[in-house]
């Protein structure tokens, strides 16, 4: 297990997928100086900081734009369930259950597994308490990371410890804003998180809006995945999701909008106009029986769309490779195979994940002065060799299980299924632990 930091690094002979500008495909080393890429090509360093990839395939680190770490400990928990259905019996009496140590595994055992299938970067959206021990469980794991404080103030079934007042959940909001905002060294951000329309009062939308413009924070909410969750906004509110977000002053480049499955040519005009960006989560969204984003007639109109796996509790995994290859897939069906291209859903899973986040100086691509986030891939294995199209064989061929090492700010934070100053097999036993404990609060709590 590499685990010493070294101030200079060399990542040698590698196939280096670049997803630069030229899409380029390299065979050669990478340079790594304090956290940074400093040189693509071919050097000689010390051997106490040289890492051989022995030809293996490394790649910009994956981005996933929407994933719930709350949730972990609740994979399973909630299957065969429309989504109404699923949150109302389910998911919310579940997080309702949490104490800080139940959702601190949970937020420990989502990012190790995210790490370990090379999803180096994840904007996630929290529960409503305790939001601070996730940001505490990546500052273990080292994943970059942009948190979302979940907000809920009124709504139907709706349990009493997820229901925050607004000058109470603002007041969280500025102190996690505070404590946590681009704090270990940078790689940890807060965003608002509006759980959905259905869930918050106009008066908290409001004071969203005010606190994200003022500080530049991004927005993270959740809009347009179910029919009966359409009509129900529209009775609550007069308006479908996306012309209530408009209405309110809340789209625009700091929104992001999971889902977006049902969404009309007014709502699409939206989007395209004002910046807004979705966040696309295939397998949920099968799994769910949601239906199917328009994913290319959003990206022809100019809309970014970007990747996630959504929570463990609707989809069952957090594996990248999965959401790619179902992107690809359920498109083919609807639209024609090729409609979608493999090049393009490597794209949304790296920079376009990175542009989508406005972190595309930093991260997404292997490019000289950015931060050194990467992945590294066995290259051959019987599932996956012959390929003749690397992207293609990203999408089609490859899966988690190839995942040989995880870097993050130039620190191998997992390789060879180890990971660097956590033990696997003690952050599932304690797990277990806190999933017992939290079955026995969550009874009070179910219908």
């Amino acid at each position: 297990m590499s685990s010493e930091k070294n101030d200079v690094k060399v990542f040698k002979n590698g196939l280096i997928v670049t997803m630069n500008p030229e899409m380029e495909v390299i065979e050669g080393d990478i340079l790594v100086e304090n956290g940074e890429i400093t040189g693509i090509g071919k050097f000689e360093t010390p051997a106490g900081n040289l890492i051989n990839l022995n030809g293996n395939i490394i790649l910009p680190g994956f981005i996933q734009t929407h994933v719930h770490l709350c949730q972990t400990l609740f994979r399973g928990l909630a299957d065969d369930l429309e989504l109404l259905d699923w949150l109302k019996k389910r998911i919310w009496p579940l997080e309702a259950s949490h104490n800080e140590d139940s959702l601190y595994k949970s937020a420990l055992l989502g990012s190790m597994e995210l790490i370990s299938g090379g999803t180096t970067t994840i904007m996630t959206m929290e529960t409503v308490k305790n939001t601070n021990v996730v940001f505490e469980a990546l500052k273990e794991t080292g994943q970059r990371a942009i948190v979302g404080k979940c907000l809920m103030d009124e709504g139907d079934s709706i349990p009493k410890p997820l229901k925050q007042s607004r000058k109470s959940a603002m007041l969280e909001v500025e102190k996690l804003y505070k404590n946590y905002h681009k704090k270990d060294s940078g790689k940890l951000q807060l965003a608002v998180a509006p759980r959905f329309a259905l869930s918050c009062s106009d008066k908290l939308i409001e004071d969203v809006r005010e606190f994200s413009k003022k500080n530049r924070v991004r927005v993270h909410s959740h809009s347009s995945e179910n029919i009966k969750e359409i009509e129900a906004v529209y009775e609550a509110k007069g308006m479908k999701n996306i012309e209530y977000f408009h209405k309110m002053g809340l789209t625009g480049d700091l929104l992001y909008l999971a889902h977006c499955i049902w969404v009309d040519e007014e709502e699409m005009e939206i989007l395209k106009e004002t910046g807004t960006k979705v966040l696309h989560c295939p397998g949920s969204n099968l799994k769910l029986g949601s239906g199917i984003a328009m994913v290319p007639e959003m990206r022809e109109n100019g809309i970014s769309v970007s990747l996630g796996a959504d929570g463990a509790p609707c989809n069952n995994n957090l594996d990248i490779f999965v959401e790619m290859r179902l992107a690809g897939l359920i498109q083919s069906y609807r639209k024609g195979p090729g409609v979608l291209k493999a090049q393009d859903i490597v794209k949304m899973a790296t920079i376009d994940g990175a542009k989508a986040l406005m972190m595309e100086d930093e991260i997404g691509s292997i490019e000289l002065g950015k931060k050194a986030d990467f992945v590294v891939l066995k290259g051959k294995d019987l599932h996956s060799f012959p390929f003749s199209n690397i992207y293609s064989a990203l999408v089609y061929n490859f899966g988690s299980r190839d995942v040989l090492m995880t870097v993050i700010d130039g620190d191998i934070v997992y390789e060879n299924g180890l990971f660097n100053n956590l033990n696997r097999e003690n952050v599932i036993y304690e797990s277990e632990i806190e999933l017992k404990n939290l079955l026995k609060r969550v009874k009070k709590y179910e219908k």
